[in-house]
């Protein structure tokens, strides 16, 4: 056999014994009369002493290892007299009596180490060296964790895990799909799932009760760091439940994960907020509890004092920047230029500094330091702190001043990766309206019910803005992890959703008639939840981007540059599927 153990698990106790080897050269070095060469597979890394006196041409073999040869070596496990307390086999050594070049190695474009000199793309386009580094490798290790934890949990609680079709019908809504032409049926094509949302809520039908998969999913969309063309979701539904027998199940699976991975223990229920309190106070449906600097509107303090900024402005809200009083104009300017950068887009941003002086603002000509006064409690202000107000369009304003509280949360280093704040964020708007055609569009997607109260609103076409969604989803430290709803369960109201979205008849029988027709077999009520299991392992791993989690991610353009995907397909496979490529 190659090897009777592997690299990282011989110990001191194992001295005396012949073991056999088998790995890559991380590194070879000459000291004296010896020759030290570290061996290195998936667990570990063992060092080998080859020595000339008792085998020179061994030593000599040994001196021309390059780094990533592939050897076998046979030698006794000793007790090393310099010993390296920072590996787990720093105690021993293998002093070998044979060795075995499996493969050479080109040398490697960048180093395989934990602090590699390879940039971003040159480790993308050799991504399987890239691999080979031990710190890239834990994040594979922490996500096969995470994937049995999350198979136990809901094993244990029913759930059976079932597989989707991956071919399946287009019927884009939201997120563009990703399309597969027929061979077999020309001119038509069926799409990549966005997600198995009709399939499982079939299972509901079916009467399987509890389903659940580790799913692979499609959307052609432009990308970010927590977002990849194809990613991989924990995807559930389970019938016969409410909303509350969601959440508690999905919370006590989120629960089972922090104990599991992290050992913390969650006693306390995760806290929930409605959506427009999350808007209001925070500004995004998704916020950070790591740190404070909740929103507080000042509307009734600051108009009608000839400021026209705050006079013309539909709200002005404001942050409490803890401790930043004594920051310098540099600083705060600094603050200005980030508001003002396109992708925010705000127009700037008024100061309050509370010092030993007393409170100064940037506005002090229209304001009189009473009137200050009553900003600073309202804001929770004290000396030493520094009040951030911004003004204008309500909603553009709050999102604008979410963006600031969040950089500031980053420069004052309170958003600690290691820290985690969970909640459930409920009581979603079921519809948002386009305000260029006024068309609704739902919030998710259109198989969310609406609460009970307010289903009549839905099928009569009234008040539609005020519709609530019977929706939750799950954040962690201002990231979503995931979320669902409870279904629509019946033709009727799933017809009226429809209606409501602009779907004819036809089209609506065209796209989703099969889940309609299953309707009036006997579908249960039923609800459920999918989570994006790539940006939970991210998050269990602190980091930002999912591409580091996963194997063989896409570029920020959608591209592998590994194996330079996407490509063209040749002739032959293009009359075979009747398609031609313009341009």
């Amino acid at each position: 056999m190659y090897r009777t153990h592997t690299c990282g698990e011989l110990r001191l106790a194992d001295a005396g014994t012949t073991v056999t080897l088998a790995g890559w050269v991380q590194r070879a070095r000459d000291l004296g009369g010896m020759t030290f060469v570290d061996l290195r597979d998936r667990f570990g890394i063992t060092q080998l002493t080859f020595n000339a006196e008792s085998n020179a041409a061994l030593r000599e073999t040994a001196r021309s290892l390059g780094r990533e040869c592939v050897v076998q070596v046979v030698g006794t496990v000793r007790e090393r007299e310099s010993k390296n307390p920072h590996m787990p086999t720093g105690e021993v050594e293998i002093f070998c009596a044979e060795l075995k070049v499996l493969n050479s190695a080109k040398t490697p474009p960048f180093t395989i180490e934990e602090e590699t000199d390879g940039g971003e793309e040159l480790r993308a386009k050799y991504r399987y060296l890239d691999l080979r580094r031990a710190n890239v490798r834990r994040h594979f290790e922490l996500r096969h964790r995470m994937a049995i934890e999350v198979r136990n949990y809901l094993s244990a609680q029913h759930f059976l895990e079932v597989e989707t079709p991956v071919l399946i019908k287009s019927t884009p809504e939201g997120a563009r799909d990703f399309v597969v032409p027929s061979r077999m049926n020309q001119g038509e094509f069926y799409a990549l799932p966005q997600s198995p949302q009709t399939f499982k809520q079939l299972l509901m039908v079916a009467g399987f009760d509890r389903y659940f998969q580790l799913v692979k999913c499609f959307r052609d969309e432009d990308l970010r760091a927590d977002r990849q063309p194809e990613f991989t979701q924990i995807d559930c539904e389970m019938a016969f439940v409410e909303q509350e027998d969601i959440l508690n199940t999905f919370e006590g699976m989120a629960k089972h994960l922090f104990k599991a991975i992290h050992g913390l223990e969650f006693t306390e229920t995760f806290p929930r907020m409605s959506f427009d309190e999350a808007m209001k106070n925070y500004g995004c449906d998704k916020p950070d509890l790591r740190f404070g600097m909740k929103f507080n509107e000042l509307n009734d303090l600051v108009k009608g004092k000839g400021f026209k900024v705050f006079d013309e402005a539909e709200l002005v809200v404001g942050i409490n920047a803890e401790g930043c009083a004594g920051w310098s104009r540099k600083q705060t300017d600094a603050l200005i230029d980030f508001v003002k950068r396109p992708q925010i887009g705000a127009t700037g941003i008024v100061f309050v500094k509370w010092t030993e002086e007393g409170l100064k603002s940037t506005v002090d000509k229209f304001f009189t330091p009473e009137q200050l006064q009553t900003w600073a409690s309202r804001l929770g202000m004290k000396q030493g702190d520094l009040l951030c107000i911004m003004a204008g369009k309500a909603d553009k304003t709050r999102k604008q001043l979410n963006e600031l509280r969040l950089h500031l949360g980053d420069l004052l280093g309170v958003r600690d990766p290691k820290v985690f704040k969970p909640l459930w964020v409920i009581d979603f708007p079921l519809l948002e309206q386009d305000e260029e055609t006024g068309r609704w569009h739902a919030m998710h997607h259109p198989f969310t019910a609406p609460k009970p109260e307010d289903a009549q609103k839905l099928v009569s076409q009234q008040d539609l803005g005020s519709v609530r969604a019977n929706a939750y989803d799950l954040v962690i430290n201002g990231t979503e992890i995931g979320g669902g709803s409870i279904r629509i369960h019946d033709r009727t109201m799933q017809e009226a959703m429809f209606r409501v979205l602009g779907f004819s008849d036809e089209d609506a029988r065209y796209k989703f008639g099969f889940l309609m027709d299953a309707f009036e077999y006997g579908a249960p009520p039923h609800g459920g939840a999918a989570f994006g299991f790539d940006r939970w392992v991210a998050l269990f791993g602190h980091r930002t981007d999912i591409r580091e989690f996963i194997a063989f991610p896409k570029n920020n353009a959608g591209r592998d540059v590994m194996i330079d995907a996407p490509s063209r397909i040749d002739e032959i496979q293009l009359k075979e599927l009747g398609l031609s490529v313009k341009g």
